[in-house]
């Protein structure tokens, strides 16, 4: 069973700067970043006994594209388990990279498959299958995948949805991902059973 994103209209924030379209649904509709808490106590304590505890990732449909896909599974806008922290999968294709861009809260980047680098604040960082990368608050950063025969596939965990609960808004893109796939990688697709 694949899990429907509820339909939401665009928000003013967010949006692409005209000289550069957004590809993405999250830059361009607006989003649960925090929901809000109402009922009486014993209702909500229910509700969270009885909420799933597993979440497939298959379940999911892959976003983005066409060298950086990802699927956002715990966040507030998707799940009600969790108010407070956001985690999402990413996969790059061989050679593949995202967006630069920087945002207030911290991140956990926990590499699942593959090699490549990051570069924060100019500095270049390289990591492996296994490792964890920590990007730090405000920190400017891009993601690249150094394989050019196999993908990269990442776990990134932050508590993103508490910043913002906060007006820790602070969320820029400097350059947007490629339009174009990674050379030799026209028909890249993402792991189906991820």
């Amino acid at each position: 069973m694949a899990i429907e994103e509820p339909e939401i209209k665009a928000a003013d924030h967010g949006q692409a700067t005209p000289a550069e379209p957004a590809e993405w649904e999250r830059w361009t509709k607006k989003r649960v970043f925090v929901r809000a808490l109402e009922g009486t106590y014993g209702q909500l304590k229910d509700e969270l006994f009885n909420q799933p505890r597993v979440y497939h990732t298959k379940d999911w449909k892959w976003k983005g594209g066409p060298q950086n896909f990802g699927k956002k599974i715990i966040n507030p806008q998707a799940v009600k388990v969790a108010q407070s922290i956001e985690c999402h999968i990413d996969v790059y294709a061989p050679g593949g990279y995202g967006q630069k861009h920087g945002h207030m809260n911290s991140a956990v980047f926990y590499v699942l498959k593959g090699k490549g680098h990051d570069v924060h604040d100019t500095k270049r960082h390289d990591w492996d299958a296994g490792d964890a990368l920590i990007v730090e608050n405000g920190c400017v950063h891009q993601h690249f995948s150094d394989d050019k025969d196999d993908e990269c596939i990442v776990l990134i965990m932050k508590a993103k949805p508490l910043f913002l609960f906060m007006h820790m808004i602070f969320q820029k893109v400097v350059s947007y991902p490629p339009k174009e796939p990674s050379p030799g990688q026209e028909n890249y697709a993402p792991p189906p059973e991820l």
